[in-house]
Order: C-alpha cells, then sequence, then structure tokens
C-alpha cells in the first residue's frame, strides 16, 4: 500500500494568481527532489491550465474559483486543476495545436499541446456551462530509480 500525500488549493480566476498556483503546486513537488527540467515542466502546466481557466472558462471574470488538487503517489504526481466556468464546446478542436478561441488576446493555442507534451498522461472533462477539469499526471524520474 502506498503513502499518498495530497494537497488542495483554491483561489479567484484572476490572473495575479497563475503565478501563486504555479510556485504552489512545486512547492509542494519539491518533497520528491525532481530534476529542475521535471518541475519546469509542472510550472508551465499548471500555468498554462490555470491560464485557460482564467480566459476561456471564466473568460477573464474575476469572480470564478478554480481548484487545484495535487497528490503524491510513490514516484507520480497527480494534478487536477478545476474551474466551473462555461466549458469547451468542441474538445477536439481545442486541442489541435495553435487553435485559439481568443486570438485577438494573441493567444498561441498551444496549451493543451503543451500539457499533452510535458505529462505522462492529460484527461480533459468538460461540458458546456459546467466547466472543465485537467486531470495531469507525471512520473518524477529521479525517485524512479529509487524504486527500482
Amino acid at each position: 500500500m502506498s503513502d499518498k500525500n495530497f494537497m488542495t488549493l483554491q483561489f479567484a480566476s484572476r490572473s495575479e494568481n497563475e503565478a501563486f498556483a504555479r510556485v504552489a503546486v512545486a512547492a509542494f513537488v519539491a518533497q520528491l527532489d525532481p530534476t529542475m527540467n521535471e518541475l519546469t515542466d509542472i510550472k508551465t502546466v499548471v500555468s498554462e491550465a490555470v491560464t485557460n481557466s482564467i480566459i476561456h472558462g471564466y473568460n477573464n471574470r474575476t469572480d470564478g474559483v478554480i481548484t487545484i488538487s495535487t497528490q503524491i503517489d510513490d514516484d507520480i504526481i497527480h494534478i487536477t486543476v478545476e474551474d466551473n466556468g462555461q466549458g469547451i464546446e468542441d474538445l477536439e478542436q481545442a486541442k489541435q495545436p495553435l487553435y485559439t478561441s481568443k486570438p485577438e488576446l494573441e493567444r498561441s493555442g498551444m496549451g493543451f499541446t503543451i500539457m499533452e507534451n510535458f505529462m505522462d498522461e492529460v484527461e480533459v472533462v468538460t461540458a458546456v456551462g459546467i466547466g472543465t477539469k485537467i486531470k495531469m499526471l507525471k512520473r518524477i524520474e529521479s525517485k524512479k530509480a529509487l524504486y527500482n
């Protein structure tokens, strides 16, 4: 039986909270002694997911709530970023590289692509009018060696 450690954060859908979320998750994950690349990957995907919630989920409204849950299970980090925003109408289209529903904001449309490339698994659950939940998993290689 594994010993799971976890934390949950909730914060307002304000752009200034994106850096807080990134640093908080990185600080929690640091106990696994990840490499700098692993830590950078995790910080980047948290930034992407939170920014997507703010810009797309809540359409830049500051009265929404974003929840981040992070769990450590041996050498695996589970990160869930969830909003109760507008949801994604066409998830497959939203996952296409360079697609953005906000071209006027000069968004790159690479958020989901970055998440999928930096994490070992990414699952998106969304419903229009209800919100979006992004579940991500990453195995920390520096710890994997300890268990083999």
